[in-house]
């Protein structure tokens, strides 16, 4: 069994993520393969390793075990691994693609500096519609996406990266609750019917029972720079503010100077993840794992 790590990779992953399901979607592969693989395990050590409870997993002592070997042999492999790399000195660029809130606000200069410096190698950052970084990963014309839209594809591996929040935003000081007869008020900055920005805001506005027809629609837009320029310069005006929703992450500097002010609906959050994705064929990549442990590590 030693000579195939996939499955004690497997295993690992479960224990590590406490749960069958999240180490089917890290590693990217059924739910019913990774049952297979701990099967194949506990046949073969013609023991339990693993109990399933109802708040997750339990390691039996024969799994402990197995637990301290395993970990001890990825190390092994994962030093390997990187002498590998010192040995070939390979040099390329890391083709890294994101979607415009995250490229844009959340990716700092100095982030992709560091991520270079962990590979040893440049890092090009694109950036695009989530949907497009999704189709670029697939085509292999990007090492790894980040994407603020859930374009899930059985081809690809999926890893939930950092939560954000949407907002109500207006560049004149508003509640900062509000209630739904509030949001008939006010002139509004809208995403393209298209984005998943908009359909988040849909279905929560679904449950309110806010009809998004009856609003005052100045502009719609197609991504967040675009919301965020729109707003930045509408006339100011207390009387019938101007407004959008759009990711806490790309107002913080502009809230903290009070140059726009965000709001939130009373009783409501409009929550969603942020996302890695990466071609199965590369969660072996060397490259690709340093790049994802040092984004899931929060240095971005």
């Amino acid at each position: 069994m030693l000579k195939d790590f996939t499955k004690l990779e497997t295993f690992l992953t479960v224990v590590r993520e406490r749960s069958f399901s999240k180490a089917s979607a890290k590693l990217g592969i059924s739910q019913p393969a990774v049952t297979q693989q701990i099967k194949f395990i506990e046949n073969y050590m013609e023991c339990s390793v693993i109990e399933r409870k109802k708040n997750g997993i339990k390691l039996t002592a024969e799994g402990e075990e197995l637990y301290k070997v395993a970990s001890r042999l990825e190390k092994e492999i994962q030093n390997a691994e990187q002498d590998i790399l010192r040995i070939i000195n390979k040099k390329m660029t890391f083709k890294l693609g994101a979607s415009y809130t995250i490229g844009t606000y959340i990716i700092p200069g100095e982030c992709l500096n560091e991520m270079s410096q962990v590979i040893n190698n440049d890092v090009n950052l694109s950036i695009a519609l989530s949907g497009d970084v999704v189709e670029k990963v697939k085509e292999r014309k990007f090492d790894l996406g980040l994407i603020e839209s859930p374009v899930f594809d059985s081809e690809l591996v999926y890893r939930e990266w950092l939560e954000d929040e949407l907002v109500v935003v207006s560049n004149v000081p508003i509640p900062k609750i509000l209630n739904t007869e509030d949001l008939y008020s006010f002139r509004w900055i809208c995403r393209e019917e298209s984005s998943h920005t908009r359909k988040v805001i849909a279905e929560v506005f679904g449950e309110l029972g806010v009809s998004c027809k009856s609003f005052n629609v100045i502009s719609e837009v197609s991504n967040t720079t675009a919301v965020l320029q729109n707003l930045k310069k509408s006339k100011k005006d207390v009387e019938s503010p101007v407004v959008t929703i759009i990711s806490k992450h790309a107002i913080t500097d502009e809230v903290s100077r009070n140059e726009l002010f965000e709001a939130r609906l009373r009783g409501y959050s409009m929550n969603r993840n942020f996302y890695i994705v990466y071609s199965k064929e590369n969660k072996h990549n060397a490259y690709v794992e340093k790049v994802v442990d040092y984004v899931m590590s929060g240095n971005c």
